[in-house]
């Protein structure tokens, strides 16, 4: 096998969200010939105005993308990629199946352009077998071309953290795989060029698959240990984080918090292989049990809170309680699968008097939670007598030295 060299490849991002955008931004910024697609003009339109809604990636990094990497929505301007990598959406279906539909779209648009030579990276996370059973017969057909013949595929799991501005995408090691030894030491090659903390040789691509829902399904699973341990303390009058804390002290506790669990990964990915669990006639009693405790945790809180405001004498019919947070985790702006949106969904239901503010979230964001009849809050709000704190924000703590209100916060155990 010849010598690799950067300028044989042509490489095109399929996604431009919270995936493909820092990874487009990377190749770029390391001289390969990038193209970022995505399907909605608006978002190519506002990244090369160096405009990103989502914060996404640094202003730095926003700059080197809009220079360096020619970003469309026309699938003309990619017809001459040679490596294609997919980063598209895998949520779930209202009965919480896999929606493999964006996958399945990019998968047929991918197939329709392919060439001889073409290698297709799917980054997108799924259940172990997605690759081959689904998208690599998709892109036979469209293609007409022989799989691992006149094309390979590849996965390597995104691992990337909403939100969070350390361990940025070059600092997190990567998981690799290919269909064949040549597409392998292909994709090898381009992700150790952008990757400082390097790279893993999955001996499959159901294997680099199945790692991604591990990783995200332990912490799951942990999470839901936690949550359920602190509804049992609160219970029984003890304070959990003093437990954690005194637990801690031995070297192999895992140290973790109670939460709402939200957001696109751990709260969706247990679905994914819970389903292909399901398919091949095993039934996941702990990742289900995990899930459901986790998925409820929002009717604890609400519960709790009741009753905490009940012991402080506090009349929830004549008192607006203010709600601060409402993104999926701390001091990050995505909103997805926010489990504080079904809480406040609740306190409407049961007729709570309450508004919104966090200083975090976007237009649309207040725009839909207005239509559901959700009072928001742009600005730091005055006068506030109760508050039910959700999600801490950093932007809270100069409030909070000045707050002589009532204070509920869910994780730590009120008497």
């Amino acid at each position: 096998m010849k010598k690799l060299n950067k300028k044989d490849y042509k490489i095109c991002i399929v996604g431009l969200g919270y995936v493909g955008l820092p990874l487009a931004a990377r190749f770029a910024l390391k001289g390969f010939n990038v193209t970022g697609f995505d399907i909605k003009e608006e978002r190519v339109n506002q990244l090369k105005d160096n405009i990103d809604v989502n914060n996404d990636i640094s202003n730095k990094n926003l700059e080197v993308l809009s220079k360096n990497c020619n970003l469309t929505s026309k699938i003309e301007e990619i017809k001459k990629s040679n490596i294609f990598i997919v980063t598209v959406p895998t949520p779930i279906n209202e009965d919480k199946t896999p929606d493999l539909r964006p996958l399945i779209t990019s998968s047929e648009l991918v197939g329709s352009i392919i060439k001889k030579g073409s290698i297709v990276i799917y980054e997108s996370t799924v259940y172990p077998g997605v690759t081959d059973e689904i998208c690599t017969p998709i892109l036979e057909k469209k293609s007409g071309l022989i799989f691992n013949k006149e094309f390979s595929t590849g996965y390597s799991p995104e691992r990337v953290v909403p939100g969070d501005k350390i361990n940025t995408i070059e600092k997190i090691k990567k998981v690799i795989s290919g269909s064949n030894i040549e597409a392998l030491k292909i994709i090898s090659f381009i992700y150790s060029s952008i990757i400082e903390a390097g790279i893993h040789e999955a001996p499959s691509i159901k294997v680099a698959e199945a790692a991604k829902v591990t990783e995200n399904i332990q912490r799951d699973v942990n999470i839901a240990l936690i949550n359920e341990m602190h509804q049992l303390y609160t219970s029984i009058g003890i304070n959990t984080n003093d437990v954690i804390e005194a637990a801690s002290t031995k070297w192999n506790f895992m140290k973790l918090i109670p939460g709402m669990v939200g957001g696109h990964c751990i709260s969706i990915d247990p679905y994914y292989l819970m389903h292909k669990s399901e398919m091949s006639g095993y039934s996941p009693n702990l990742m289900r049990t995990a899930r459901k405790i986790n998925d409820e945790m929002h009717e604890w809180v609400l519960r709790d809170f009741i009753r905490y405001m009940d012991q402080m004498n506090i009349d929830l019919e004549s008192t607006e309680i203010t709600v601060f947070g409402y993104s999926f985790k701390e001091n990050c702006s995505d909103t997805r699968n926010t489990k504080v949106k079904n809480l406040l969904l609740s306190m409407r239901d049961y007729k709570i008097k309450f508004q919104l503010w966090d200083p975090l979230i976007f237009d649309h964001d207040h725009k839909e939670l207005n239509a559901l009849g959700i009072k928001t809050l742009k600005d730091e709000p005055k006068d506030v007598k109760v508050v039910l704190l959700c999600v801490r924000h950093k932007q809270f703590e100069d409030f909070f030295k000045k707050f002589n209100g009532v204070l509920y916060d869910y994780k730590i155990p009120l008497k």
